[in-house]
């Protein structure tokens, strides 16, 4: 039985929630860390929702952004797809 990762994010209002980490990646080429995860929501259709951030580190404090491009996003749902696809 796998280990549920859980992690906590705080909105800028500095309200906070207990999210599911379900994976962690990196794009080497432009160093950009991104996580995504859960907060056990379902659609209609009973599809779990998930949530990518874009992991931001440099002041010393780790911020999660949004996705910026739609070339990130497409690179992004590339990974998902795949990560479907393993399940």
């Amino acid at each position: 039985m796998n280990e549920k990762k859980m992690m906590k994010i705080v909105s800028d209002d500095g309200s906070s929630e207990e999210v599911e980490v379900i994976f962690a990646f990196e794009f080497k080429d432009t160093k950009k860390e991104y996580v995504v995860y859960t907060r056990n929501e379902r659609d209609d259709d009973n599809n779990v929702t998930v949530y990518v951030s874009n992991v931001d580190r440099s002041n010393g404090e780790t911020r999660l952004l949004g996705v910026e491009s739609e070339e990130e996003w497409n690179r992004i749902k590339d990974i998902l797809r795949e990560l479907a696809k393993s399940e």
